[in-house]
C-alpha cells in the first residue's frame, strides 16, 4: 500500500485537532490572562501498544508522520491595560497568582480583582486571592497600594505579601480560559506586580484569524488528497478483481 495514504491520514488528524487549538484561541483572544495553547506531536500508534506492533512495517510507516499529541500553554507576555482599579493587577514575567477555588489552589494571570463585602480580596468569580503563604488576602478599610514586590499596603500600613508562583516547563494544566492547576509544586517567581492594570491575552485577534484561516485550509486540502487516494484503491480494486 502507497504510504502515501498515511501521510495524508495523520495530516488530516493533525489539522484537524489543530483547528480546535486554533478556534479556542480566537475565541479568548479578548479574555484577561488567557495563554494560547500551542500544539504538540507524537506518533500514530508508539503509545500503549505492543513492541511487535510499533515495529512491523505498517507500524514503522504510520509512525514515520507525527500527529498532534495535545497541547501545551505558551507562557509568553501578553499586553499590559490600564484601567483605574486599584485592585487590578498584572504581571511582568513569569509567574502566576495563586486562587482558592472549590476545586482545590489553581494559578491564573488574569488580575482583574475586587473586594468582597467582608474585605476579601477575591477574583471576578469569588475565588479567594492568596498571599505568599496560602492565605486569603483581607484588606481593611482604606486606600490600597501594592508595590512592584506584591506587598499590599493599606492606610501606609502592610497587610499582606501578593503570592506570585512559578513553575517548571509542563507543570500546568489549562482549566477554563485563564485558570490553571498544577502537578508539581509552586517555586517564587520575580515577575513584578504593576497595579492599576490587566495582562490581556497573549493571542492577537489578527493572528489567531489568520492561524485558523491557515489550518482550515490546509485541513480542506488533506481532505481532498484523502479522497484521491480513497478513489485510487477503489479503481485499482475493480481492475484487479474483475481479473481474478
Amino acid at each position: 500500500m502507497d504510504s502515501g495514504i498515511y501521510a495524508v491520514y495523520t495530516g488530516l488528524l493533525a489539522r484537524t485537532q489543530a483547528l480546535d487549538t486554533a478556534a479556542n484561541n480566537l475565541a479568548n483572544a479578548g479574555t484577561n490572562g488567557f495563554r494560547a495553547q500551542r500544539e504538540t506531536f507524537r506518533g500514530v500508534i508508539a503509545n500503549g501498544l505492543p513492541a511487535s506492533v510499533q515495529s512491523s512495517q505498517v507500524g514503522q510507516t504510520v509512525n514515520r508522520f507525527g500527529v498532534l499529541g495535545g497541547s501545551v500553554a505558551d507562557l509568553g507576555q501578553g499586553p499590559m491595560v490600564a484601567t483605574a482599579n486599584p485592585l487590578d493587577l498584572g504581571l511582568n514575567g513569569a509567574g502566576f497568582f495563586a486562587i482558592q477555588t472549590k476545586q482545590g489552589v489553581r494559578y491564573t494571570r488574569d488580575g482583574s480583582f475586587s473586594q468582597s463585602p467582608d474585605g476579601q480580596m477575591q477574583t471576578q468569580a469569588g475565588d479567594a486571592v492568596l498571599d505568599k503563604a496560602m492565605k486569603p488576602i483581607v484588606l481593611p478599610g482604606g486606600a490600597v497600594e501594592i508595590s512592584s514586590d506584591g506587598t499590599v499596603s493599606v492606610g501606609g500600613g502592610v497587610v499582606a505579601q501578593l503570592g506570585v508562583f512559578g513553575f517548571a516547563a509542563g507543570a500546568l494544566t489549562a482549566e477554563g480560559a485563564n485558570r490553571f492547576a498544577a502537578s508539581a509544586t509552586a517555586t517564587a517567581a520575580d515577575a513584578t506586580v504593576k497595579q492599576g492594570a490587566v495582562e490581556g491575552s497573549n493571542q492577537d485577534a489578527v493572528h489567531g484569524t489568520m492561524q485558523l484561516l491557515l489550518v482550515q485550509r490546509q485541513a480542506e486540502m488533506m481532505q481532498k488528497a484523502l479522497s484521491v487516494f480513497h478513489n485510487d484503491f477503489d479503481k485499482t480494486a475493480v481492475d484487479e478483481l474483475s481479473k481474478v
